[in-house]
C-alpha cells in the first residue's frame, strides 16, 4: 500500500480534472482506474470514492487540489509532470471538453509567473498551447 501523498493528491486531481466537464466518460474512467492501480492507490480510502464516481467532484474542489499539489514553489519537474499527467487523462477519450481545457489554460497561466527562470518548461508550455488553440480552432 502506498502512503505517497504526492501520487494521492496526483490521481484526485486527475479524477477533478475527469469531472470538470460535469461527467466522467467511460475511456476517462478505464485511464483513471489504471493509473491509480499502477501507483497502488486505487484501494486507498481517500481515492476510492472519487475513483469509483460514489462522490462527485466540483471543480473548486479540483483547483484546490492542484494548489496542494503544486505547493508555494513548484519545481518545473511538477509542471511537467502535471501537465502530463493531466494530458493523458484528457485525451484518453478523444475529445477535450471547454473546462478540460480551461484546467490546462490556467494551469499553463500558473506556470507562466514563472517564465525567466524556467525557460525549458516555457518551450512545453507553449507547445500545448499551440495544440489547445488548435483545438479549440477546430471545435468553433
Amino acid at each position: 500500500m502506498v502512503n505517497n501523498s504526492s501520487v494521492k493528491n496526483l490521481i484526485k486531481i486527475l479524477i477533478g480534472a475527469a469531472w470538470i466537464d460535469g461527467k466522467i466518460q467511460p475511456e476517462e474512467r478505464q485511464y483513471l482506474r489504471k493509473v491509480a492501480e499502477e501507483k497502488g492507490v486505487a484501494n486507498e480510502p481517500d481515492i476510492k470514492p472519487w475513483l469509483y464516481e460514489l462522490r462527485a467532484v466540483q471543480p473548486e474542489e479540483c483547483y484546490l487540489w492542484v494548489g496542494e499539489y503544486l505547493g508555494k514553489n513548484p519545481s518545473q519537474e511538477d509542471y511537467q509532470k502535471l501537465i502530463q499527467a493531466i494530458s493523458g487523462l484528457i485525451y484518453s477519450d478523444g475529445e477535450v471538453a471547454i473546462e478540460e481545457a480551461k484546467l490546462l489554460t490556467k494551469l499553463q497561466n500558473l506556470s507562466v509567473e514563472k517564465e525567466s527562470t524556467q525557460p525549458v518548461l516555457n518551450g512545453i508550455l507553449r507547445k500545448i498551447q499551440k495544440m489547445y488553440r488548435r483545438w479549440v480552432e477546430v471545435q468553433n
